[in-house]
């Protein structure tokens, strides 16, 4: 006698209800993204070489100024981490985008949270605090190099005001968000980390010679460039020209990059 046909599991042909189900709060994923930005190699490496070389320039800042008896601001060691900064603070903004798309984590990413605007701005203001925590760190150092200048030289020079606190900062967040929206653009670590680079140097240098070899190119250049349009920012009294010009060319060099990659990273396909 055959076997009669086995009974149907238990809830079998029944769709899965997830209705009740609470989405992440945004406040888990920014902690997620966070976490995942200092625990892999590439990201620990590139946040403690930040830290090591800021404080390399900072000691040798003061080792050359001490040795030949020169004036030192307080402001002049932020200044010297900030120059530092800015070269490695996109980098940053680069990896913490582009980590998911290189080590193939973002299918579980997505999978977990499908809400990518959401996860694009945990990752987006994960790079913010740790560009906050970078200038922190900054000052800290200069803060320290400057009373060292002082208890070697004799005098201490504590000229760093407030405008220029929120200049250095805002700097800081504009360069990281640079490298933010190309990461987002290009989706790959080393394409975005050579373009910016070439935005960085090549770019200037270019608009330089244009300037100076063309008189129109002259007047159209503080408004498609950048890097010369946010003196503004350091210069608070700049003219309302100044500040358009700081806007247009924003817009130009980081507003249309970071919206166009972040429609591709809506709509791209991952595997």
């Amino acid at each position: 006698m055959s076997a009669g046909a086995p009974a149907p599991a238990a809830g079998l042909g029944h769709a899965l209800d997830l209705s009740s189900t609470q989405p992440i709060p945004f406040a888990r994923l920014v902690r997620v993204e966070l976490r995942k930005s200092y625990d892999t190699r590439a990201g620990f490496w590139l946040l403690l070489s930040i830290g090591l070389l800021v404080l390399a320039a900072e000691v040798i800042a003061l080792a050359v100024t001490t040795v030949q008896d020169e004036a030192m601001q307080f402001g002049d060691f932020v200044g010297t981490a900030a120059f530092l900064t800015s070269f490695l603070l996109p980098v940053l903004g680069i990896m913490v985008l582009t980590s998911e798309w290189s080590q193939r984590t973002a299918m579980v990413t997505f999978a977990l949270d499908p809400r990518r605007p959401l996860v694009i701005a945990a990752k987006a203001l994960v790079g913010v605090i740790l560009t906050l925590a970078t200038v922190a760190v900054s000052i800290a150092i200069g803060a320290v190099c400057n009373l060292l200048y002082g208890a070697i030289e004799g005098h201490t020079d504590w000229t760093f005001g407030f405008p220029d606190f929120v200049a250095f900062t805002i700097t800081q967040v504009l360069a990281m968000l640079g490298g933010f929206a190309l990461a987002a653009l290009f989706l790959n670590t080393a394409a975005a980390i050579v373009v910016y680079f070439v935005y960085k140097w090549v770019l200037p240098g270019l608009f330089a010679v244009g300037a100076g070899l063309i008189g129109w190119f002259s007047d159209l250049r503080p408004w498609i460039d950048f890097q010369v349009a946010q003196e503004a920012i350091w210069d608070w009294s700049g003219s309302g020209r100044d500040w358009a010009q700081l806007v247009i060319s924003g817009f130009v060099w980081l507003g249309v990059p970071l919206v166009w990659g972040i429609w591709r990273v809506l709509r791209a396909e991952v595997k």
